[in-house]
């Protein structure tokens, strides 16, 4: 079954307050503030989707708040897949499934990105499959979505900060839903 736009602001109505896996901020305010980062590096507006909507896997696949703590992976990059697919178009599904990945190349790849790490996101990196070897990552960066998928991991990491103001929850419904009407 395809999510409607009045799905997806239900979601984040109904369960977007819930903690960000131990962050200072809601499931809404990191998805506010992945949109905000990726506007305001002039993303495309499929990019830009794919920031405010990465994580709606967590919204649907809910397991509670830190899951990693109890050693749960939601698998939300995948989860989401299916109810968007009908709806929004590999540019944005593509780096929303890869998000996590891209979190284990850049470990891979960047020295310093490791350490700066939040522990939830630590935790779950190895509940993911930990840090690439030289092929995984090899095999990523080929990925024709890799740096795009890239991009928002970095502003995925960037997303936590308490109180941080940002465009509301219609602003990005809006423009899911220009690519949605671009993708019909």
């Amino acid at each position: 079954m395809a999510l409607s736009l009045e799905d997806i602001r239900g979601l984040f109505e109904q369960h977007g307050g819930q903690a960000y896996s131990g962050e200072p901020v809601t499931q809404l305010e990191h998805a506010l503030q992945s949109g905000a980062l990726a506007e305001d590096e002039g993303a495309s507006e499929e990019l830009v989707a794919a920031a405010f909507l990465h994580d709606v896997g967590h919204l649907l696949n809910r397991q509670g708040e830190t899951p990693t703590e109890r050693g749960i992976d939601d698998l939300h990059q995948y989860y989401a897949l299916p109810f968007l697919r009908p709806i929004l178009p590999a540019s944005v599904l593509e780096p929303i499934r890869l998000h996590v990945d891209a979190k284990r190349y850049l470990c891979a790849t960047d020295e310093a990105y490791f350490g700066r790490l939040s522990p939830d996101s630590v935790r779950s990196l190895q509940l993911q499959g930990g840090i690439f070897d030289a092929d995984g990552a090899r095999e990523f960066a080929e990925h024709p979505y890799a740096d795009d998928a890239v991009r928002l991991r970095r502003w995925d990491d960037l997303a936590k900060i308490e109180g941080k103001q940002t465009p509301d929850l219609d602003h990005y419904l809006q423009i899911v839903d220009r690519v949605m009407q671009r993708h019909a």
